[in-house]
């Protein structure tokens, strides 16, 4: 295989470790599938970020055939499997409770078993919905994903005001994959996402959290926030991001939001993405002058500002307070002059920051540092070209904590 050829759904692209599991599973007799993004993304020649595997085989069948494989979950119970630093999902086919059963005479939670093809129709987008045996190189396609991934339609299985109305998360869900694929809504979804966006605030938080944490990691996620306000679903959302988009101030949000698009290679953490989200928010709505002074006391004096990250953006404390330090960060790196004279440690306080890249990455963006203020911050602990001697230097450990010995006056 050539290193240059672009990426497709065939055996030489399937993860190794991924492949071994699905032929563990179909040797001990096992029905055994790629499933989900991992198709999808092959199909469209990208490199899959992961690779899931379903099977019908029960979590506790899997965790006997495969090593390293653990249980988790209560109300979805699934496999963990690892290997190294990667993990892959193991999961059991499900299928929907049938009209005849009762609640009390199936096993709690989600964990209804099925065949693949009920396993397929439960799934929320067409696309999703992908089944690859690696083993014999076969795509399985029972709810005509294939055809939407040719014509670029992100549709949902089944009709789409049920499916929202059953769990509004998937309104989230299909406007971030629209934009992680550049694929349009199907427009009977679109319709449903604007009329049922109503029911987000009646899920959880952390769901919300989860879901707005992986807009920012799209590559503009700019787009994203732009069509959510476009479709009302903000108002939702994050009302106080709403309220502030409908004054004149929203496209500088919009513009520092998508001039983070190129530094979201930098981002690791959750903190990193929020705090991207925070500072455009902030620099939009709260501080749109010059950046001479400290931007996170000025917001933390804005009312509602610390009400926001908590209750609408699912933010935890920690989080808060990197983002707040990034901002504060700005005005002490105009110091530069007067830290240089206060010496390596004061310097050195300031690079071990944990918000300092974030803080020098936003100067950047934002042109608000001298030709000689970049430069001193972006050598290694803020010290300038040369050696500076240290000036804690360490008594040797022989001669720490005793006394230097009278010297004898001659007699």
């Amino acid at each position: 295989m050539s290193v240059t050829e672009k990426p497709r759904l065939h055996q030489d692209w399937i993860d190794p470790r991924a492949h071994h599991i699905v032929r563990t599973l179909q040797k001990a007799g096992y029905t055994s599938y790629l499933v989900g993004g991992c198709v999808r993304d092959l199909l469209l020649g990208q490199h899959p970020k992961d690779f899931d595997i379903a099977t019908n085989a029960t979590p506790d069948q899997v965790r006997r055939e495969i090593h390293r494989a653990y249980v988790i979950g209560k109300r979805f119970r699934l496999v963990l499997v690892r290997r190294d630093d990667q993990q892959y999902e193991v999961s059991t086919f499900r299928r929907e409770m049938r009209k005849d059963e009762s609640p009390e005479d199936l096993p709690e939670g989600d964990n209804i078993f099925g065949t693949p093809i009920d396993d397929a129709k439960r799934r929320d987008f067409t696309i999703n919905a992908l089944f690859y045996d690696s083993v014999s190189d076969k795509l399985i396609d029972f709810a005509d994903g294939l055809k939407d991934l040719e014509n670029g339609w992100v549709r949902m299985i089944g009709d789409p005001f049920v499916r929202l109305a059953e769990d509004p998360i998937r309104i989230l869900r299909a406007l971030r994959l629209k934009h992680m694929i550049s694929f349009a809504l199907e427009p009977e979804l679109r319709k449903a996402m604007c009329e049922l966006g109503s029911l987000l605030p009646s899920t959880a938080l952390p769901r919300r959290r989860e879901e707005m944490l992986k807009w920012l990691k799209l590559k503009n996620p700019e787009l994203a926030f732009r069509e959510a306000w476009d479709m009302g679903l903000l108002h939702a959302l994050s009302p106080t991001l709403a309220k502030q988009l409908e004054g004149e101030n929203a496209e500088d949000f919009f513009q520092h939001l998508r001039a983070f698009s190129e530094f979201n290679t930098l981002a690791v953490e959750p903190k990193d993405f929020f705090a991207r989200l925070v500072y455009a928010y902030v620099r939009a709505f709260i501080h749109p002058e010059s950046l001479d002074k400290p931007l996170g006391r000025s917001a933390l004096e804005n009312e509602g500002f610390q009400a926001w990250m908590r209750e609408e953006l699912g933010m935890f404390k920690t989080e808060q307070a990197f983002a707040t330090k990034a901002l504060t960060m700005q005005a002490i790196l105009k110091r530069r002059v007067e830290l240089e004279k206060k010496g390596l440690r004061r310097q050195q306080a300031v690079h071990n920051n944990e918000a300092f890249e974030l803080a020098f990455t936003i100067a950047q963006h934002e042109l608000s540092l001298s030709c000689d203020d970049l430069r001193f911050w972006a050598q290694p602990l803020g010290a300038p070209t040369g050696k500076r001697p240290s000036r804690n230097r360490k008594r040797s450990r022989g001669s720490r904590g005793r006394r230097k010995p009278k010297q004898e006056t001659p007699k």
